[in-house]
């Protein structure tokens, strides 16, 4: 009849998803793990679970959202374009409840922090930090990811991370996070305390080529870097021992005579222990600015606060000590 409203049909009610009803937690932390590990069967490693369950709580979400997630290809899956905004919500509300459960603690009396951290300041700057900061507040739990700046700005960006510490690259395009300069990563000579090096009257490149280097690998991004100064300094890399533990690297500098060019506060505690020494490069090297990474529009929490007042003196304290 005219004027009348129409009922809504059955097959409106059908095409609504509900999934505020039917998805559950496990859906999103399924499809996440999936999307970061490139295959069913790394996902399955990575969460603990069977390869079937796994590809079980695929099937359940695909067939609630009526949309495939995945593309098959030779070397595992890809995400679709559903899957894309599937992962993007998931990664939100997955950091969401993540924070909630820290935030509980929190109401408990236990702050929660969580940083991400880039390779060099993860094995130099940020032992010395943390050390300070438990001193500071025992009960206080903090979380690491680590990993590159492109893999930890989008965690920083969902939420899941307060910070990111490290070197500073300059962003491809304005984005909405803020950078705060905070000390230098220059590349450094390194050799034990009682090296045959220090005894030469300059430590450049003639003074070098006796000894076998020990170098992070070129895949990373500071091994490019060395290798540039190599290929500056005239030296042969070919028999340098190549490594992207920076444990291993430790051991050969305090085993034997090997000799790294590397960030000097990538060893900073042997430094401070008198362990290791370090010699200037006998060539001009770009400064590495190194800090903080935190998004512009979001306040700190008080824990994060705590951690950026920490790491401040920390830096204070190996300024007035020569290394930064």
């Amino acid at each position: 009849m005219p004027g009348t409203v129409a009922p809504v049909t059955n097959a409106v009610m059908t095409a609504r998803r509900h999934l505020d009803q039917r998805l559950k937690i496990q859906h999103l932390r399924c499809v996440e793990a999936i999307a970061a590990q490139g295959s069913l069967l790394k996902a399955s490693a990575a969460l603990g679970l069977t390869q079937p369950a796994l590809s079980k709580s695929l099937r359940e979400a695909e067939a609630i959202l009526g949309k495939a997630l995945f593309e098959r290809h030779a070397r595992g899956v890809r995400l679709t374009d559903a899957g894309l905004a599937f992962r993007e919500s998931a990664r939100r509300i997955v950091a969401e409840i993540r924070r909630l459960d820290e935030t509980l603690d929190s109401l408990g009396g236990r702050g929660a922090l969580a940083l991400g951290v880039l390779p060099v300041a993860a094995s130099g700057v940020l032992p010395g930090v943390l050390t300070r900061l438990k001193a500071a507040e025992p009960a206080l739990r903090v979380r690491l990811e680590q990993g590159r700046t492109e893999e930890l700005l989008p965690l920083l960006a969902a939420g899941e991370l307060d910070l990111v510490v490290g070197r500073l690259y300059e962003p491809a395009a304005a984005d909405a996070f803020a950078r705060e300069r905070l000390w230098t990563e220059p590349m450094s000579i390194l050799a034990r305390a009682g090296h045959p090096l220090f005894a030469a009257v300059v430590v450049d490149a003639a003074a070098l080529r006796p000894y076998d280097l020990v170098l992070p690998t070129i895949t990373q991004r500071v091994g490019q870097e060395v290798e540039r100064i190599l290929a500056d300094l005239g030296l042969e890399a070919a028999t340098a021992f190549r490594s992207s533990s920076y444990g291993f690297i430790r051991e050969m500098l305090l085993g034997g005579d090997c000799v790294a060019i590397m960030p000097k506060l990538m060893m900073v505690g042997d430094l401070l222990r008198g362990a290791l020494k370090l010699a200037p490069l006998p060539i001009e090297a770009p400064e590495r600015p190194a800090g903080l990474i935190r998004r512009r529009a979001v306040a700190l929490s008080p824990s994060a606060e705590l951690f950026v007042e920490t790491l401040r003196g920390y830096v204070g304290e190996l300024a007035a000590r020569g290394l930064a």
